[in-house]
């Protein structure tokens, strides 16, 4: 079965997401307020950067390529290519995930001429529903885990 990505869907996506419990302090309030301010966007939903693990099989307009995902969402991802396919045309995902199996279809919804496209999905399958959260949640995870960075500068040693 094919679920089509219908607002309902898109709903059940974000409650399955294990999303940190809602209670918080007043000055957790006060900072998420803040950043909520500064951090304003129009989307539905919000977008986890996937660094360089998440690549994805994709074809349209009768080319294939693979890509590396540069963020992701419930909603849609964008893909780092140098070439672009033109908005509107339909496309089809496999991702290339330790979380198994996920197919979708999308559509392209903007482009950036050397840099990448905006995809949005517009159907997935049920059986590939929960792999798509499952990869979510380790995104979100990652992201919000501390990284080990490497020094800017390395003193000689004597």
């Amino acid at each position: 079965m094919i679920w089509l990505l219908s607002t309902a869907t898109l709903r059940w996506v974000v409650r399955s997401l294990n999303y940190p419990r809602k209670s918080a302090g007043p000055e957790e309030i006060r900072m998420a307020t803040a950043l909520a301010k500064i951090n304003y966007s129009r989307r539905m939903v919000s977008r986890v950067e996937t660094g360089d693990d998440v690549w994805v099989y994709w074809s349209c307009c009768g080319m294939d390529d693979v890509s590396r995902v540069c963020d992701l969402s419930v909603g849609g991802l964008f893909l780092s290519t140098p070439s672009p396919r033109p908005v509107g045309e339909r496309v089809k995902l496999d991702f290339l995930v330790r979380e198994g199996q996920i197919r979708v279809e999308a559509v392209v919804q903007h482009l950036i001429p050397n840099g990448g496209v905006g995809l949005k999905f517009t159907a997935i399958t049920d059986r590939d529903c929960p792999n798509l959260v499952a990869l979510m949640n380790r995104m979100r995870t990652l992201a919000c885990s501390p990284r080990a960075h490497a020094p800017l500068f390395v003193a000689p040693s004597r």
